[in-house]
């Protein structure tokens, strides 16, 4: 058992058994022990590659997009970048390098803040970030940002990290059970009980229909974090656009067949873990983004979804008004052309991934 394990059998020996979105935030971000807590190599004896470590073309895509978007929303005055999951601070680097080379008139105007609240984490974004500092800030949550920011509120492959509530359905009670996490025999096991109170206003509808032909134990995640931080950076936002890059699924979704043990998985060392609850801080946590519940909570917030799309429609869409700009990447080299296709490519990236951006009406 390692330490991070022993962290939480000490508190669930002091209070007892705790929820699964407990377990996963400490799992992941508990300081100095969580899995995010440490610097990881991408590649087959780490994690998985993902959009940013592909290259740069994945960064300035977006910069493109985002000073197009700029031109329009806020044409002039200063303007907001405000990233959240940015881990090392690579896909800050690409977006700043391109609009410094290639829009120094927005350059000019833009502060670009990272979200986050470890300090460890910082000194890495501090580090790959140090020619940009002046241009770049931190704070802790978007709560702590400036309540009317005029630009982009983004993430890439955070949302999906953030603490879920797992649920099972219980076709005899016809209701769901939430999986609390114990210990027994001295490893951690799951404990199935009555959702907790506060879980209650998330928990999903179940029609009459669905009531009769639910599985017994059919599973699935509930992320209250997700929709509360969306919540609260549509309220941030005066102008301009928010925008996430993440795996996800409409409601209509969850509930296919195929989906019966839920989207919740562990990975280490690009291979599919069979147990959640081993090796806390070993191995990566994720579960598919509920894209219903933003899109709602956006529109809730005054926001109207301007886009939903696979990453591959989204990347080639700028790519397209790229070439309406014939310096925008300059030359379209073998390099670049291979990073596109790992992009887009169903089989690799391209449908791996939903954008969902929404904009101040």
């Amino acid at each position: 058992m390692n330490a991070l394990a022993r962290q939480i059998e000490q508190e669930i020996s002091q209070h007892g058994a705790i929820s699964f979105a407990r377990f996963m935030a400490l799992a992941l971000y508990a300081p100095g022990l969580g899995y995010y807590e440490r610097r990881r190599e991408i590649g087959r004896e780490g994690d998985f590659f993902t959009s940013v470590s592909v290259g740069p073309l994945f960064g300035q895509l977006l910069a493109f997009q985002f000073a197009q978007w700029m031109d329009t929303d806020v044409p002039e005055g200063d303007i907001q970048f405000i990233e959240a999951g940015q881990h090392n601070g690579a896909l800050a680097l690409d977006i700043l390098d391109w609009i410094n080379r290639h829009r120094p008139d927005l350059f000019e105007r833009l502060q670009y803040c990272l979200l986050d609240s470890s300090p460890l984490r910082r000194a890495w974004q501090e580090e790959t970030l140090r020619s940009w500092l002046p241009r770049v800030t931190w704070a802790p949550d978007i709560e702590s940002c400036r309540k009317e920011i005029k630009g982009i509120i983004f993430s890439n492959e955070f949302l999906d990290a953030l603490p879920v509530h797992l649920l099972a359905w219980s076709a005899a009670a016809r209701q769901w059970q939430e999986g609390f996490v114990n210990i027994r025999n001295g490893l951690f096991a799951w404990d199935w009980q009555a959702p907790s109170a506060e879980l209650l206003p998330h928990l999903p509808e179940v029609t009459s229909m669905l009531k009769d032909i639910l599985p017994d134990g059919f599973r699935v995640e509930v992320c209250p974090a997700a929709v509360a931080w969306w919540r609260s950076a549509a309220a941030s936002l005066r102008v301009g656009k928010l925008i996430t890059i993440d795996y996800g699924l409409l409601d209509e979704e969850r509930f296919h067949p195929q989906r019966a043990q839920g989207t919740l998985r562990a990975f280490s060392r690009h291979h599919v873990g069979g147990d959640v609850l081993s090796q806390p801080g070993e191995q990566d946590l994720t579960a598919h983004v509920n894209y219903s519940a933003l899109k709602e909570a956006g529109q809730g917030s005054g926001l109207k979804t301007a886009a939903f799309v696979q990453q591959s429609k989204f990347l080639t869409a700028i790519l397209a008004q790229s070439r309406l700009s014939p310096n925008a990447f300059g030359p379209w080299d073998e390099k670049c052309g291979r990073q596109f296709q790992t992009l887009i490519h169903p089989e690799h990236l391209g449908h791996k991934f939903q954008v969902l951006v929404q904009a101040c009406q």
